[in-house]
């Protein structure tokens, strides 16, 4: 079968549905791509709406993947606001939602990303409870951090993690009050451990921002259908006008489970099982961006990756997939973060209790150094903070898996260069 009488079936509007559609037409795809996404919006990147979207300081039009014309002049068929309820393995088509039309497919690709998880606790149907996961999200949460600020508000974030972090700095930047509740004892614990994680607490209180440490919420507190407080499992009360939900997201495998695919237990961070190539357990089928989950050969483990680098390699590695070229997806898990004056990168993957010593190459103080999670030796993790353009030789140093001197990985007069085979 010629590429023009194929047709490719991408499910998911985000960055890496976007890109592989891009990538197929690059790489001289000629058959149909159709691409089908839940939000009327056109696809876009979510890294601006926990930073300079949500903070004034981008465009709305800046969010986007690509222009609204360039669908239609790459011959790329979009759906928009339009839903998929169902695959059809043995018949090879999905089942859209509004009229139950089938459309065939030679080859799909799942790129459904998450979605935000939801608080179980009384009060979360009140008007001041939000989430921030879509462009609808972050524009509700733009107006209400400015409304916040204005009126001297208070906001309580569940969760520090990136987005709750992220969205805590916006709020500052606003004016509003800021409390953010966490179980761990440090922000970002199941990322960074405790010792940057206590970076980053210092860094938010620096900039008046109250953390409730090992403490959850149980209930959120509103009358005639506001906000006015919530309480958390310790019995204390806090202030609030409005509540953010940052626990984290949950991989929409949903279509991928009721098709009887491969799905990763929870464990490994579920999602939907691929291989190198990133082949779901249905040769026909691939799956790419935070869906998707895959064994890291640097890692020696199953991975799901949620951030951006990895939705805009992913989309064009399974794109080249399908279209049968040579794959295998490996890439340095990598992350970026901006909040106030911290700029951070991140390259690796080091959980508590996978690591000896936290190296610090610089000023820790100054906020101004490179940290490297280091095992027997060996770099697994690397974190630049208001230092740059060092990601090539972090990821470098995590790839050649060999042991390397910490004093020398310590001392900035040593060129990380020289530290790799």
């Amino acid at each position: 079968m010629v590429d023009a009488d194929q047709t490719f079936v991408i499910i998911g509007g985000g960055l890496a549905g976007a890109k592989a559609a891009e990538t197929l037409r690059a790489e001289g795809f000629t058959g149909r791509v159709i691409l089908i996404c839940d939000e009327r919006d056109h696809p876009y990147e979510r890294p601006p709406l926990s930073k300079g979207y949500l903070l004034g300081k981008e465009e709305r039009d800046s969010v986007f993947v690509h222009e609204p014309a360039w669908y239609a002049r790459h011959d790329v068929e979009l759906h928009l606001g339009q839903t998929v309820d169902a695959i059809d393995r043995k018949a090879k088509a999905v089942r859209l939602g509004d009229d139950g039309t089938l459309v065939r497919y030679d080859k799909l690709l799942l790129a459904t990303g998450a979605e935000p998880r939801r608080l179980d606790i009384p009060g979360t149907d009140l008007a001041g409870v939000h989430h921030l996961r879509r462009l609808a999200h972050a524009e509700r949460l733009k107006g209400v951090l400015a409304a916040l600020g204005r009126d001297n508000g208070h906001l309580v974030i569940a969760g520090a993690g990136w987005i709750g972090l992220e969205v805590a700095a916006a709020a500052r930047e606003y004016g509003a009050e800021v409390t953010v509740v966490e179980p761990a004892q440090t922000p970002l614990h199941g990322v960074l451990g405790p010792e940057l994680g206590n970076l980053f607490a210092e860094l938010h209180r620096g900039h008046g921002v109250r953390f409730q440490f090992g403490r959850t919420l149980t209930e959120i507190v509103g009358q005639d259908g506001m906000v006015l407080a919530v309480r958390t499992d310790d019995g204390e009360e806090h202030p609030a006008h409005d509540v953010l939900a940052a626990i984290g997201a949950a991989p929409r495998t949903a279509l991928a489970e009721a098709a009887g695919l491969e799905i990763a237990d929870r464990a490994h961070g579920g999602g939907i099982v691929v291989d190198e190539r990133l082949r779901t357990s249905d040769p026909d089928i691939h799956a790419a961006g935070d869906v998707a989950s895959f064994h890291h050969p640097l890692f020696g483990t199953r991975l799901r990756v949620e951030h951006w680098a990895n939705a805009l390699n992913g989309g064009p590695a399974a794109a080249r997939a399908m279209l049968g070229r040579d794959v295998v997806y490996d890439r340095v898990p990598y992350f970026f973060s901006d909040q106030y004056d911290l700029g951070m990168e991140y390259s690796g993957w080091a959980p508590p209790g996978s690591y000896d010593e936290v190296v610090i190459r610089g000023d820790a103080g100054k906020r101004e150094f490179i940290a490297f999670w280091v095992k027997e030796g060996r770099v697994l993790a690397g974190m630049n903070v208001n230092v740059w353009d060092v990601t090539e030789p972090v990821q470098r140093l995590i790839r050649a898996r060999t042991q390397v001197n910490t004093e020398a990985l310590a001392d900035p007069h040593v060129p990380l260069e020289s530290l790799v085979p």
